[in-house]
């Protein structure tokens, strides 16, 4: 196991102690003084954004929130990432607890902290970090409950992400299938980058304790069951589940079984670095025609299927610092000049497949140049779309079982979307 925290200490901007507990008796408050010097210290060096410090035999990680520092000091040979997730699960739960994670409301609340930080951690490691089953036993006004004689069954028994005795009226599922696109063009056309990440997002309102199964056109678990592969299989990569899924059973056929929490989580995570085609083209022509007028003729082109569509597009097209005055003519929807982006925002309410449009501006300058003209600032397009049921990668969900003793009938639904992340155009 790895090696665990000594003591987790809560720090005002000035770094003075607001709360700190000690779990393991081998550090003392005199690090958070001796962590705070080396903060500054390296304030301003390259590596100043490290989350991770070594000194003297203790290990600090740390990070930032609002005007406050959550900082682990360990003496073992700890496992880094682990505690610098467990940091961040920390600044959820207070967020959930007190609105927002503040020294105000550490002040405010510092019993209700120390009694979270005591069941979050024992003698170093993380326990329990969710905040709704947390909140049937610790309770704040917000959560003033008759008390209990016992904790919830979700605390002593190895699900511990779903309490016992939910009931709904109505039992429904909500699975959304979201995929952002990350491309990157250069100067003369050439994709640089290009990978897609995807998130399968749930919303669930299920009575009891329910066991689901979902099924995914996986070209290794098809090829493993023996089936004919009909259309598209994936190959999945870099894949993250949520902790309800049993990886196990995962890695032994393929099969994504979870006992799911209530409410909304993100159930699995992947990447798919591929080529993938840009969905929406731009190109822009830029012409001086004098020293105190630019002419702009800008083309974007969809390059998916007629039947699909894109809505919200955003084009981001940068101009000149010194623009103003601007004349714009577009073949469908609007554009507006943003003089504090320095860019011409073209949006576009419906976009369908295989279709062009035309964006024509004239903008002015003055007509009097700086001695020492700056350099003009060569910032690419930024495209932002959603495609609604329509993915990338061709992932789809081939089905999802609910199975509960008592036998409902649940309602799936299945929705799929795409979108723009980090999409950029380089000016030709």
């Amino acid at each position: 196991m790895a090696g665990a925290a000594s003591a987790l200490f809560l720090l005002d901007i000035k770094g003075r102690v607001l709360v700190w507990r000690d779990y393991r008796g081998d550090v003392t408050a005199a690090q958070a003084e001796r962590f705070f010097t080396k903060l500054i210290e390296t304030e301003g060096d390259s590596q100043s954004n490290d989350p991770v410090a070594y000194d003297n035999g203790v290990t600090y990680m740390f990070v930032q929130h609002s005007n406050i520092y959550l900082m682990i000091a360990s003496r073992q040979n700890c496992n880094a990432a682990s505690l610098l997730f467990f940091l961040h699960r920390v600044v959820d739960v207070f967020k959930h607890y007190f609105e927002e994670l503040e020294e105000e409301s550490l002040r405010d609340n510092f019993v209700v902290v120390y009694e979270l930080l005591d069941e979050m951690m024992d003698f170093g490691y993380p326990q329990f970090t969710e905040a709704r089953i947390l909140s049937e036993f610790i309770k704040t006004d917000a959560y003033r409950m008759e008390v209990t004689q016992r904790p919830p069954m979700a605390v002593t028994n190895s699900v511990s992400w779903r309490s016992e005795g939910l009931k709904f009226k109505k039992n429904e599922v909500f699975l959304d299938v979201i995929e952002s696109v990350n491309i990157l063009v250069n100067s003369n056309g050439q994709i640089v980058r290009s990978d897609v990440v995807g998130a399968l997002k749930m919303r669930t309102y299920l009575s009891g304790m329910p066991e689901r199964k979902l099924g995914l056109n996986d070209r290794i678990l098809l090829e493993a069951q023996g089936r004919a592969i009909k259309g598209k299989a994936i190959d999945l990569e870099d894949i993250k589940f949520h902790q309800c899924v049993r990886l196990a059973r995962f890695e032994n056929d393929r099969t994504i079984s979870f006992i799911p929490p209530d409410g909304s989580f993100d159930l699995m995570t992947y990447r798919l670095s591929t080529q993938v085609k840009p969905l929406i083209w731009v190109e822009a022509h830029i012409e001086r025609h004098s020293r105190s007028r630019v002419e702009m003729l800008v083309k974007a082109r969809s390059q998916f299927k007629d039947r699909s569509y894109a809505t919200s597009v955003e084009i981001e097209l940068p101009v000149p610092t010194d623009a103003y005055n601007p004349d714009v003519r577009t073949s469908l929807g609007s554009a507006a000049y943003a003089p504090e982006k320095d860019a011409l925002v073209w949006k576009i309410q419906y976009f369908y497949g295989n279709k062009e449009h035309t964006l024509k501006a004239d903008f002015h300058l003055p007509s009097i140049a700086a001695e020492e003209a700056t350099p003009e600032r060569k910032a690419p397009i930024r495209v932002k779309f959603e495609i609604p049921k329509f993915i990338v990668s061709g992932i789809q969900v081939r089905y999802l079982k609910i199975i509960e003793k008592s036998g409902y009938q649940a309602h799936p639904w299945v929705r799929y979307i795409t979108m723009a992340g980090e999409y950029e155009l380089r000016l030709m």
